[in-house]
């Protein structure tokens, strides 16, 4: 599975566009994004959001694949200021939002606590996007009518952004891509009528 195509079924998942892409594809860094800092509590709460929404079964989850790391070097190198800003302001409102639901904050509450609530928040999120690319798209076109008119874009959703970043981070590391995924380090021949039994895992190469 190359970068292209995980962008893709990362986009599919979440509703919209891979937030950061464009730097990520690119190999470049957005050296207009504004200084972010990422303190030891914001790592372990974004592994703990990563493991509800990849959680260890008979494959390693998200935690043992570092995301709330990945999370931190994306955010601070692909994401623009007010992307990083919306992230950060997500840690504070999806703990706030847990309290307010269950009484105890994300890192206290139950698996199933966790879980229920990322749902909900999820389906949000995808509502979210989907109105605001409707808005967006429909901007865009009524100022390719009219030149140099600039259009101002809504916020991406904080949610959108950690899951994108949980799936893209999980299935391009190693647990996932050998554990999760089926993995050939070194390709052979090419099989162009591979068997195949329902329930067997996607091909990572």
């Amino acid at each position: 599975m190359d970068r292209r195509e995980l962008l893709k079924m990362v986009a599919l998942a979440t509703g919209g566009v891979m937030i950061g892409g464009e730097f990520l594809l690119s190999g470049c860094k957005n050296e207009k994004s504004g200084a972010v800092a990422f303190k030891p509590d914001d790592i372990a709460f974004l592994d703990e959001v990563g493991e509800t929404i990849i959680p260890t079964t008979s494959s390693p989850g998200a935690k043992a694949a570092g995301i709330g790391n990945f999370m931190k070097v994306m955010v601070t190198d692909c994401y623009t200021e007010p992307d990083q800003k919306v992230f950060m302001e997500g840690i504070r409102q999806l703990n706030e939002f847990c309290k307010k639901k269950n009484g105890i904050g994300f890192m206290q509450a139950t698996p199933q606590q966790r879980t229920a609530l990322l749902e909900k928040i999820d389906a949000e999120a995808k509502a979210y996007q989907k109105e605001k690319n409707e808005k967006e798209a429909k901007l865009k076109e009524e100022a390719a009518k009219e030149r140099n008119k600039t259009i101002a874009l809504s916020p991406n959703h904080y949610f959108t952004m950690m899951k994108q970043l949980t799936l893209f981070g999980y299935f391009t590391s190693k647990p996932g891509a050998t554990q999760a995924l089926r993995y050939v380090a070194v390709p052979g021949h090419y099989d162009g009528c591979m068997p195949y039994k329902k329930g067997d895992k996607a091909w990572a190469t």
